[in-house]
């Protein structure tokens, strides 16, 4: 059955009225109607068909005067859901989001085991009890993972010591995406702290990654392994990297850096090291020169990406904080002279630890909130 162009450009309208939604929850539905460049009677009809199949809520707007009462737009609370997850280097989370992006009933659980078939096992019994107690809900599966993604596979994820890795369906039926963490954390911050922004996101945890997002989107390259920053030779090139190249960033700015400048052997947790060291006196050279790194390979992005905000994630606040001179004078010294004068913004993550889960809630929505996507809740709604 074909679409005509003025049923097309309905639901065009509907799908732009819940993005801004999901941007901007409890938008009034005046203020929509000018961000849409509509008039307010379609932005009402569009609004009330969203209500009959359970996309929006609206509620009354506080009183601002004179003028028509009009109302805030919200998630419906019987509207779509994505389940997303976290896997991690000991452990995973699962949590579900809504339009409005807030995550709820998350479950967590540590690794018995890391084979991937384990691991996957206790998530998607997870997932498939969460979607089960939400009757059909639950549209799309998002996972986050400490690794290396390619055409939808995860490549290589050193702290797991994963290699080629396919993630099986975690809710049959249902679409899924997968996204490296780091990238889907700076997903994340570009979307919800810096909208309207080109953002180069940097987390150190164990080693470093990131992503540059601009325009709302990541760029991933051809394959979806772009992002790699850890993998740039911004380190010593003396030094091997588990991911099997030499002088990698990623083992030159962490807890493995710090305990190898001081001579001691690799730590088994290196993100936890990393803490105790930024507050240990004798650690203060070995937390400088990795800072320096940092701040160094910080510059060299900025010269390739020209991003307007720098942000920091993860353990990268602090080590830029427990080492501040040390990362200023390497910045500076790695920016081309034109930039000094106006370098990007420094700015440390705002989202904190679920970083990683609220990107793959954005990533998630990005297939609910598509034509298709749309297409198949309104069918199942109408029927």
């Amino acid at each position: 059955m074909k679409v005509g162009r003025a049923e097309a450009a309905r639901w065009s309208g509907a799908l732009d009225l819940l993005k801004l939604v999901r941007a901007r929850p409890g938008i009034t539905r005046a203020e929509a109607a000018r961000d849409l460049g509509v008039g307010s009677g379609t932005a009402t009809d569009i609004s009330a068909r969203l209500r009959a199949i359970d996309l929006l809520a609206e509620r009354p707007a506080p009183p601002t005067g004179r003028g028509r009462p009009t109302t805030t737009l919200h998630a419906h609370p019987d509207g779509p859901l994505a389940a997303v997850v976290d896997v991690r280097q000991s452990d995973w989370r699962v949590a579900l989001a809504d339009l409005e992006g807030g995550l709820a009933e998350t479950v967590a659980g540590r690794h018995p085991s890391k084979r991937p078939g384990r691991v996957f096992d206790a998530v998607g019994e997870v997932v498939r009890d969460l979607a089960e107690r939400h009757g059909g809900r639950v549209r799309a599966v998002s996972v986050s993972t400490a690794g290396t993604v390619r055409h939808g596979r995860i490549e290589q994820a050193s702290v797991l010591n994963w290699r080629d890795v396919e993630v099986p369906p975690l809710l049959p039926g249902v679409p899924q995406v997968i996204g490296n963490d780091a990238t889907l954390a700076g997903l994340a911050e570009a979307r919800l702290a810096h909208p309207g922004e080109s953002v180069l996101f940097l987390k150190i945890e164990t080693g470093i990654g990131g992503i540059f997002v601009d325009g709302g989107r990541a760029v991933t390259g051809a394959s979806g392994a772009g992002g790699e920053f850890g993998h740039a030779p911004f380190g010593d090139p003396a030094v091997r990297c588990p991911c099997g190249a030499t002088g990698c960033w990623d083992v030159a700015v962490d807890g493995r850096a710090v305990a190898r400048l001081r001579g001691e052997p690799e730590p088994d947790d290196p993100r936890a090291y990393l803490i105790d060291a930024l507050v240990e006196p004798g650690a203060r050279a070995a937390v400088a020169e990795c800072a320096a790194v940092l701040g160094r390979g910080a510059a060299g992005l900025v010269n390739v990406f020209d991003p307007a905000v720098v942000s920091l994630g993860g353990l990268a606040p602090e080590l830029h904080r427990a080492a501040e001179d040390a990362f200023a004078e390497a910045y500076e010294a790695g920016l081309m002279g034109f930039r000094r004068d106006d370098p990007p913004r420094l700015s440390n993550s705002a989202l904190g630890p679920d970083a990683s889960l609220l990107g793959a809630a954005e990533a998630a929505f990005d297939l609910i909130l598509s034509e298709h996507g749309i297409a198949a809740w309104t069918e199942e709604r109408s029927s």
